[in-house]
């Protein structure tokens, strides 16, 4: 008999810690209880687990097929996993908010992100609630941008970051298009889906405008009310739904080391359902 999972929300909107599991050994019903606290506060959060690789690839696939990012590097072992490290020589780059590798035609239904070696102060990450984002926009600028379609491009990040030209990035990931509101698939709700990092523009709209109307709506992220930030120890582990919430991992730390591993899950192409 496995135990109950405890849960307890970190802030109204966004954000929840999970204990008594241990999430190497979990059963079929964990995985639909952390599913369902996933789906309900877009972000979940453990302490103290001790997965190792193999163990991280195991839990993550609970929930879906894996991805292999264009970052990590060929002939690696466990390539689902995704290194990222900064320290002395490497500043943190991840200070944006955004969602993950929405310039795939599928982005990614959500990672799982585990600490290994962190800062004794700094690091952390903070969410945002992106379908409450939505929710407090005005009237009328939900109607402006009901069906229409932002452009994203990998290489607004990754031109500089994988030694390649835009041009090459983009012969293996072209452009994709995506609703700016995207209907989440399992709870329903219309989510703000343009981020900073990969969004270029506005399908069909005057440059300027679409300019605007982009710094207004990535600028709804930083409301602190639909935020929780976490800070990491070494074993801990964060689980967000990327369709569902945006992330910004604070570069304060710098020159210290700060190692952490990402297993991220396949997801679905993004749609939008207009309200009856």
């Amino acid at each position: 008999m496995t135990s109950e999972l405890i849960i307890e929300p970190l802030t109204p909107f966004i954000g929840a810690e999970i204990t008594g599991v241990d999430l190497k050994v979990v059963s079929k019903k964990q995985v639909a209880d952390i599913r369902a606290a996933l789906l309900k506060h877009q972000v979940i959060f453990f302490r103290d687990q001790t997965l190792n690789q193999e163990e991280h690839i195991h839990f993550a696939r609970q929930f879906g097929e894996l991805e292999i990012h264009p970052a990590t590097p060929k002939g690696q072992n466990n390539p689902e996993v995704l290194h990222i490290a900064h320290g002395p020589e490497s500043k943190g780059r991840e200070n944006m908010w955004h969602s993950d590798v929405t310039w795939r035609e599928k982005p990614s239904l959500g990672s799982i992100l585990k600490a290994v070696e962190v800062p004794a102060v700094g690091g952390d990450t903070l969410f945002a609630n992106m379908a409450e984002a939505y929710e407090r926009l005005p009237d009328d600028i939900k109607d402006k941008i009901a069906g229409k379609i932002a452009v994203h491009d990998i290489a607004r990040v990754f031109a500089g970051r994988l030694n390649k030209t835009a041009e090459q990035l983009r012969e293996a990931y072209p452009v994709m298009e995506h609703p700016i509101v995207r209907t989440h698939p399992e709870t329903g709700a219309n989510v703000l889906y343009v981020n900073n990092a990969f969004t270029s523009h506005i399908k069909g709209m005057d440059e300027d405008e679409s300019k605007e109307l982009l710094q207004a709506l990535y600028r709804t992220a930083s409301n602190p009310e639909l935020q929780c930030r976490f800070r990491w120890k070494a074993g801990s582990l964060a689980f967000w739904d990327n369709r569902a919430c945006q992330h910004f991992a604070s570069s304060d730390y710098f020159p210290q080391v700060r190692k952490m591993e990402r297993v991220t899950i396949v997801g679905d192409r993004p749609y939008f359902k207009k309200a009856v």
